[in-house]
């Protein structure tokens, strides 16, 4: 399987980074952007929709080729999709499947503290 160029939409993962300031105390940052490439679609399907119920509209499915994202290590990973590279990431890794040729990924929308 070969993934089209003109079907790729440019996302930047981005890793939770814990430090401790002078004082002892733990502060969660992010690590600067990785640029990938990858197709990403609404998650749809009987299956989705079972496993992720209302929440489906907030769930993205993805296809990737290459070796910036590995099972069992990038799960959680932050993903700037319809935000700049700069910013918090607006979506995070919930799982990945790996195949021969490609991995699929499914995103979830990152729900901020505030409701407004």
């Amino acid at each position: 399987m070969r993934l089209r160029r003109r079907d790729l939409n440019t996302v930047y993962l981005k890793k939770k980074v814990a430090t401790t300031d002078d004082e002892g105390y733990e502060i969660v940052g992010w690590s600067e952007p990785v640029e990938v490439k990858m197709n990403v679609q609404n998650a749809g399907g009987t299956v989705n929709a079972q496993v992720y119920g209302k929440n489906l509209q907030y769930v993205k499915s993805c296809k990737y080729q290459g070796d910036d994202i590995v099972e069992n290590r990038d799960e959680n990973v932050g993903v700037c999709l319809f935000v700049d590279k700069d910013s918090e990431p607006d979506y995070k890794i919930i799982s990945i499947q790996t195949y021969k040729t490609h991995k699929n990924i499914m995103l979830e929308k990152i729900v901020g503290n505030s409701d407004g």
